[in-house]
């Protein structure tokens, strides 16, 4: 029974080291047109401070490298070409956030017809 329980809190501590290790990694949302001025926003738990064609989370949380986290970017800044963490999220997800960010491009568009 001590051994399971040795195992057990071994595999916590590897679980938590692993969590936050993957939460020290910036977040980076690649946009596909630059902004003409630099912008910052809270977004998945993080500040976002977005410049030229970049938005970057130095300090994120553990919920900021996420697909509703990078819609509420492609709401505010539009398109995205990439939003990674240490590694990119798939393209089927980077193109469902991106539908939010057409979307608010649209809207404008669509009102006036």
């Amino acid at each position: 029974m001590n051994r399971l329980t040795l195992a057990a809190a071994c595999a916590a501590v590897f679980t938590l080291a692993a969590g936050s290790a993957f939460a020290d990694d910036a977040v980076v949302a690649k946009l596909q047109q630059p902004l003409a001025a630099k912008t910052k926003f809270i977004a998945g738990g993080a500040m976002f401070l977005c410049e030229a064609d970049a938005c970057v989370a130095a300090s994120p949380s553990s919920q900021t490298f996420s697909a509703a986290t990078c819609k509420v970017v492609a709401g505010k800044v539009g398109p995205l070409v990439s939003f990674a963490a240490g590694r990119p999220l798939d393209d089927t997800r980077l193109a469902t956030c991106n539908t939010v960010a057409v979307a608010r491009l649209m809207g404008p568009v669509l009102a006036r017809q």
